[in-house]
């Protein structure tokens, strides 16, 4: 069954003139007050290894938007979005994305929501396909990369292109997330010295159990805990 958008043209008004005029976050609370509000659960030590990090999503669907959220709650100082597409309808049942944001850019969109949370972390977009020869260029900066992709061909085509090219940046990727098998089957190991891997290995979608937000959520937690210790010095999964 294929999914055919029934939208008027008055609604799809509606969602731009939503995403057009949503309030700006730096009126509503001070720099000031969200460090001290992360500081009062991190501590400074935390906090302050959380603010200097800088981490890369390639993906904006339900692995990478969920992802940047949690980074994004914890203060992670400098996030670079990278996704090609736009949001539709049918990700919503798994992204961190409203109906204001539908048509949007993904990685526009993302940014948008993310400074809802946070509007005084550093955040970089690139709206292009990750491709074996940008990833050299695309990733200079970071010292983390998290692969997000949905399509099992571009996940393969990031990992080897990153140990190929950056051997010295930390890697996580997933894969096996699909369903709404055991959470239980879940973990995340270290493959190699910058390499970690998420998920349960090998649960694809298909019909009747396709990538839904509860257990895609689960793996994308697991990538966002293991940033979250490689930020603050924990390399063991």
């Amino acid at each position: 069954m294929t999914f055919e958008p029934s939208a008027s043209q008055a609604q799809i008004d509606a969602r731009q003139h939503a995403f057009d005029n949503q309030p700006d976050p730096a009126t509503l609370v001070s720099r000031e007050e969200i460090r001290a509000a992360l500081l009062d659960r991190h501590t400074a030590a935390t906090q302050d290894k959380l603010d200097a990090a800088h981490v890369a999503i390639c993906g904006c669907g339900g692995l990478g938007s969920t992802i940047a959220v949690a980074l994004t709650r914890i203060g992670v100082g400098h996030l670079h979005l990278i996704d090609f597409d736009r949001v539709d309808m049918t990700n919503l049942n798994r992204q961190q994305y409203f109906l204001k944001d539908l048509g949007q850019y993904k990685t526009e969109a993302l940014r948008s929501n993310l400074r809802q949370i946070n509007p005084f972390i550093e955040i970089t977009i690139d709206t292009v396909k990750v491709t074996d020869e940008n990833v050299p260029t695309l990733f200079e900066n970071e010292d983390i990369i998290c692969e997000a992709f949905d399509v099992p061909e571009n996940k393969t085509m990031l990992v080897n292109a990153v140990l190929e090219n950056l051997p010295g940046k930390k890697l996580v990727s997933a894969s096996g997330m699909a369903g709404f098998r055991s959470s239980n089957l879940v973990s995340t190991r270290r493959v190699s010295k910058n390499f970690y891997f998420c998920g349960d290995g090998e649960t694809a979608p298909v019909p009747g159990a396709g990538l839904m937000a509860p257990r895609v959520g689960v793996v994308a937690c697991h990538e966002a805990n293991m940033i979250t210790r490689l930020i603050l010095g924990e390399e063991d999964a």
